[in-house]
């Protein structure tokens, strides 16, 4: 039986007073990763309840499929998530169109979140706001 450990990604987490960042590294290719590291950074963000959330997606792999993107958002308890600000920034090479989907899925579900090709401009979106 394969426990939770076995799942092929690393998260290092970074607090600052009213902020989180959450960078992952490791291989992707399914929806079980993918949730598994989206509910570990959920406990997190329960945990420190911080007012903004910066995730760094360095994962090796293909992005979910669009079917698999809905699934994840309809699957996901977003507790924590609600009142808050969240940039993900998809590092280089994504298929930021295919990255975009899950944005738009959580926006239309009442999240603030956006996707980003940089950090620097995650970071600016989650000081300042902006569209």
């Amino acid at each position: 039986m394969v426990g939770m450990h076995a799942l092929p990604f690393q998260i290092d987490y970074q607090a600052s007073p009213g902020a989180l960042s959450a960078r992952i590294t490791g291989s992707k290719g399914s929806i079980d990763i993918t949730l598994g590291y989206w509910q570990a950074i959920g406990a997190e963000v329960v945990r420190l309840h911080p007012r903004m959330l910066l995730v760094i997606d360095e994962m090796q792999g293909e992005p979910l499929s669009t079917e698999q993107m809905q699934q994840l958002v309809d699957t996901m308890t977003w507790e924590g998530f609600e009142q808050m600000r969240v940039a993900y920034v998809a590092t280089p090479g994504r298929q930021m169109a295919r990255v975009e989907v899950a944005e738009i899925l959580a926006r239309e579900r009442g999240f603030n979140v956006r996707v980003f090709s940089n950090e620097t401009d995650a970071k600016l979106w989650l000081r300042y706001g902006g569209h």
